[in-house]
């Protein structure tokens, strides 16, 4: 018998399993335990194999790709600490939904504990973040195929989001040409191999279901908060509020058009407060919220009922009001919730929007992060898209801008970390093959420094916009202390990106104002390929605009 043949077939199984539910993108990292798995995703038609040799940047690869194309996207790595590099992608994904499925080779249970290399404990290395995990005992012929199918085929069948972890030990030898090992176990799957759909056909719906009272509700004084959704969910429950004349309070990530643009300055405001206090009724669509103005006043209204409707399992809401947390499908459950037309119930919410929009205008006229926040509906390209990343600069693109109603903008708002941020991006790219601005931090681009390799790899124009302010400027917003606030927080590394464009052969370019920087990105979106744009601005100045911008709106 030939171990190689009879492993490689055991991983073809596997990976067929996976076509059957919607898996199309493979991501792939070098190495040797997973050859079975790595030569069985190149032979399968039905993949398209992405690779990178930085696992931590594979993993948010994957998760971009997950979050644009919103189908189950394999990884592929070695054994050892490749495996624990996929950790912080696991946890994003297990927050935000996106569906993830991870391969990850081991070496068998005889090498474990005993010194051998590369060998490390894998089952469970994921702990609760995963939402099912599957240890697979070594090949052998005396497990049927069928358990090996129905086993996949159960994990995802139960998948709604998160990812799902399969440890999959192999022996040596692992290289080899095929032989006959294994045919007839193979076989016994019969015309399986000819179809499409899974060997075991599980379900795990979430049905909305009709609110029996809603024809009352909706007579109410109602607000609506709009967190992350999709460009279809953030326009049709758009319209929806409109239609009930509820206000809109619309996240960066709501793809909502955030008719009342700038609400986290304008809640800074008094007067706000007291009329969202007249709100009989909250709903809110999608979690993940960015303001933190918008923040606290979710954490102290008290309507009568606040409504959370998201497709992710959880609370999802850390005030913990009392109400109903509704999880389904947001177009399903706004096609059984119709709205009924009314008048606009608190037209002084639109006034201190104009208000704070004015105020930004005003106060962003001098070329910075601030203005370039402001401006950045400017920027985006025609049917393109938007990467957010996050710390300092997401917080300023949702207090100052106003995005296109249904333009995609995606992000890694569940766990708010910076790592992988350029790989994500890049995945959501290659999902979609669409225009791309992904706009991060100096210190966001130089942890995800290695996934600039990716960025070589694009199939549309790609802007990356490195807001370079020196150092986690969003420290200059929390009460850090300021003798160790540079030192232990900000942390200024005092670098430029133009080398680390060129090492990657990337476009480079570094303008000085807002003139130069419309022209470069205007060239840039007629170039096939990606390109770096660093803006080197001064250190606070954001975070200094975004405060006084707070207190002129609050006092208005």
């Amino acid at each position: 018998m030939s171990i190689s043949s009879f492993n490689r077939r055991w991983a073809t199984v596997i990976l067929e399993a996976l076509t059957r539910h919607g898996v199309r993108h493979v991501c792939i990292a070098p190495g040797s335990r997973s050859t079975p798995l790595t030569l069985g995703a190149a032979e399968n038609r039905a993949f398209i194999c992405h690779t990178h040799f930085d696992e931590r940047g594979l993993g948010h690869l994957a998760l971009g790709l997950a979050k644009a194309s919103q189908a189950p996207v394999a990884i592929i790595v070695t054994s050892g600490t490749a495996v624990a590099n996929l950790y912080p992608a696991i946890i994003e994904a297990g927050l935000t939904g996106e569906k993830l499925v991870v391969l990850t080779a081991d070496r068998p249970p005889e090498l474990i504990d005993c010194g051998a290399n590369q060998a490390i404990r894998q089952p469970g290395i994921f702990s609760s973040h995963p939402t099912d995990s599957i240890n697979l005992p070594r090949p052998t012929q005396d497990i049927p195929a069928r358990w090996l199918v129905s086993t996949i085929d159960h994990a995802l069948g139960q998948q709604t989001g998160g990812a799902v972890h399969i440890n999959c030990p192999f022996a040596e030898p692992l290289y080899g040409e095929p032989d006959e090992t294994g045919m007839s176990w193979q076989q016994a799957l019969g015309d399986w191999w000819q179809s499409d759909k899974p060997w075991l056909r599980t379900s795990s719906a979430q049905e909305a279901v009709k609110q029996r009272d809603w024809f009352f509700w909706r007579q109410k004084r109602g607000v609506v908060v709009a967190g992350r959704l999709n460009a279809e969910e953030g326009k049709h429950v758009a319209a929806w509020a409109k239609m009930l004349g509820w206000p809109l309070i619309g996240d960066v990530l709501s793809q909502t058009g955030q008719p009342l643009p700038c609400a986290d300055l304008w809640l800074s405001n008094s007067q706000a407060v007291t009329e969202l206090a007249e709100a009989q009724i909250i709903i809110q669509f999608g979690s993940s919220l960015t303001g933190k103005r918008v923040l606290q006043w979710q954490a102290t209204c008290e309507p009568e009922e606040y409504w959370l409707v998201d497709n992710l399992p959880g609370r999802l809401d850390a005030a913990n009001h009392r109400g109903r947390r509704l999880s389904c499908d947001i177009s399903e459950w706004l096609e059984l919730h119709p709205a009924e037309k009314r008048m606009a119930w608190d037209e002084k919410l639109t006034t201190l929007a104009k208000i704070a929009q004015q105020a930004v205008k005003k106060g962003t006229t001098e070329f910075g992060e601030a203005q370039v926040a402001a401006r950045l509906p400017e920027l985006l390209p025609d049917a393109g898209q938007l990467f957010v990343g996050n710390s300092l600069i997401v917080r300023l693109v949702d207090s100052f801008a106003q995005l296109p109603a249904g333009y995609p903008v995606y992000s890694n708002r569940g766990a708010s970390g910076i790592d992988g941020l350029l790989s994500t991006a890049a995945g959501v790219q290659r999902a979609t093959a669409r225009s791309t601005l992904a706009i991060v931090g100096d210190l966001s681009a130089l942890y995800d420094m290695n996934s600039l390799a990716l960025l070589r790899e694009v199939s549309a124009p790609f802007v990356l916009l490195i807001v370079n302010n020196n150092g986690g400027q969003i420290f200059s917003l929390l009460p850090t202390p300021a003798a160790e606030r540079e030192r232990f927080y900000c942390m200024p590394q005092n670098v430029n990106f133009a080398h680390a464009a060129a090492m990657f052969s990337l476009s480079y370019h570094n303008p000085a104002s807002w003139d130069e920087l419309q022209t470069a990105v205007d060239h840039a979106w007629r170039m096939p390929h990606a390109t770096v744009i660093e803006l080197t601005v001064g250190e606070t100045d954001g975070a200094q605009t975004l405060q006084h911008l707070l207190a002129q709106v609050s006092q208005a």
